[in-house]
């Protein structure tokens, strides 16, 4: 410090003391590169007392390998005396005493000292950060999606090893490019607006929501993608970190899904067609065939002999199944049929009508039935007539032997729907038949024990699911039965229990 007087003033005092408490390591060199100031993490950084570097020169910092360019690159920073980086482009590395080298940052400012000028170096260790970096690289590298990350002016300046296996380019073709390039050209005028608009809101988020991305590979040839963005924050920038995914895979399994779902609905409209017609025009010959067995089998019963009477009773007995099948398929196919209109539908006159039907076997079972005020919701009283029918009546057919049949009609409201209940006391429902006792045609037990066709439950689900609810079972073998099912709720309902009276 002898050789340069002027430092020794009050200011240059000052200087000292403020360069002295900075939290960077700071070297102040001259224009020879000889070290004429250094503070205290200086030498915390580099592993020196100070009387070893002061009046050394600042090469002794920097790596063997790198002192040969470093004098060039002293004279070119006086040659255009301003505050910058140092090493803008290019990797900085300094040397400890111990010569280990670690990445640096370094900013460069001239002091004029009289008519001397100085060189102050503020010198930050980025280990760290090169670590994280590292780690960030890694993270990206690894990732099974492609990534992209640009800066502010939209330009590439990471990407991973599925990015060039998904766009088809070399990453060293990509870094320095707009993000553009890798925008289908019709594109590319729309998606710098975008990401103007992004920038200015920064936060996660997917991008294109509503619309369909796509992206363009180095041959040109366009691809449907989802893209996730994240902002990255640094000290100094905020860049983007894109996550792109090829949904080619995905959009043609949607659409394959599409036709698919067409063509059933196509099928199922064709099936229920079928099934109307057929059974409408089955019902003309049956009849011409049930009728007149059922006239043989009064005429003559008794009359003929025993084998003759048998065959004309299986033969009335199989027309009356038919036609019961007839019926019930009719009425299934009919449920969904274009053209049918709702309304408002009071639940409780439905289920008036569906229990005059059943007015015979309810009296013939000696049933007592319990019901509440029920709702009124938006539907087809003819459907809905059909689902209070079926139910009760399978709760009259399924009743156990030894006690009186009981059966409880009710609904909440529950949320956006009304939940309606048919609890009945007879033989239940094992577990593990839950899901069959919906599927058409499915039976548990034998028609000589439980008549039947095998539809009913088929058809409640059909209605049910028709007027956008759905149904389930609750049983317990031995002890009763529960269908529950839901409507849309179109008012409230007061609750109050009320019997229906037996005929």
């Amino acid at each position: 410090m002898e050789a340069h007087k002027p430092l020794n003033s009050l200011t240059h005092e000052l200087f000292r003391q403020v360069v002295e408490a900075a939290p960077n390591a700071m070297v102040m060199a001259d224009r020879e590169g000889t070290i004429v100031f250094i503070n205290a993490q200086t030498e915390k950084l580099f592993g020196y007392a100070r009387d070893e570097l002061v009046g050394n020169s600042v090469e002794v910092l920097v790596p063997e390998r790198l002192r040969a360019a470093h004098p060039g690159y002293r004279r070119m920073f006086y040659g255009d005396l301003k505050s910058r980086p140092m090493g803008t482009g290019r990797d900085l590395f300094a040397m400890r005493k111990d010569r280990s080298e670690f990445p640096v940052e370094i900013g460069l400012n001239p002091v004029t000292v009289g008519e001397d000028i100085f060189v102050l170096a503020v010198i930050v260790d980025i280990t760290e950060r090169r670590r994280l970096e590292e780690r960030f690289r890694q993270v990206v590298e690894a990732a099974p999606n492609a990534m992209v990350m640009v800066d502010g002016a939209g330009r590439i300046v990471l990407v991973n090893a599925q990015t060039e296996k998904l766009f088809g380019y070399e990453r060293k073709g990509l870094y320095g490019k707009t993000i553009e390039a890798l925008v289908p050209e019709r594109f590319r005028a729309g998606h710098q607006e975008y990401r103007t608009a992004y920038f200015d809101d920064l936060k996660p988020r997917r991008m294109g929501t509503g619309r369909d991305l796509f992206g363009r590979r180095q041959d040109g040839s366009e691809f449907p993608v989802e893209i996730g963005l994240n902002p990255v924050k640094t000290s100094e920038e905020v860049f983007v970190l894109a996550a792109i995914v090829d949904i080619t895979e995905r959009k043609r399994a949607e659409q394959e899904l599409i036709n698919r779902t067409e063509e059933l609905a196509r099928s199922n409209h064709d099936l229920e067609q079928f099934a109307y017609v057929a059974s409408h025009d089955l019902q003309e010959p049956l009849r011409a065939v049930a009728g007149p067995l059922q006239l043989l089998q009064r005429r003559y019963q008794g009359r003929l002999d025993a084998r003759a009477d048998e065959f004309i009773a299986h033969a009335v007995d199989g027309a009356t199944r038919m036609q019961k099948l007839i019926d019930d398929l009719l009425a299934y196919s009919r449920v969904g049929r274009p053209g049918v209109t709702r309304e408002l539908t009071d639940c409780g006159a439905v289920l008036d009508q569906a229990l005059r039907s059943l007015s015979v076997v309810i009296h013939e079972s000696d049933a007592l039935i319990s019901r509440m005020h029920l709702p009124t919701v938006l539907g087809i009283p003819t459907q809905l007539s059909l689902l209070f029918q079926n139910l009760v009546g399978n709760a009259i057919k399924f009743r156990h032997p030894e006690r009186a049949v009981r059966i409880d009609i009710r609904a909440r409201h529950e949320g956006d729907d009304w939940v309606f209940s048919v609890t009945d006391n007879g033989i239940g429902i094992d577990a593990q038949y839950f899901d069959r006792i919906f599927l058409i045609f499915q039976r548990l037990h034998s028609r000589t024990d439980y008549p039947g066709t095998g539809i009913g439950l088929a058809l409640c689900r059909r209605i049910v699911e028709q007027h956008g609810g759905r149904i389930w079972v609750e049983s317990t073998p031995g002890s009763g039965t529960t269908f529950h099912f839901t409507l849309g709720a179109q008012s409230d309902g007061s609750a109050r229990s009320v019997s229906y009276p037996k005929e």
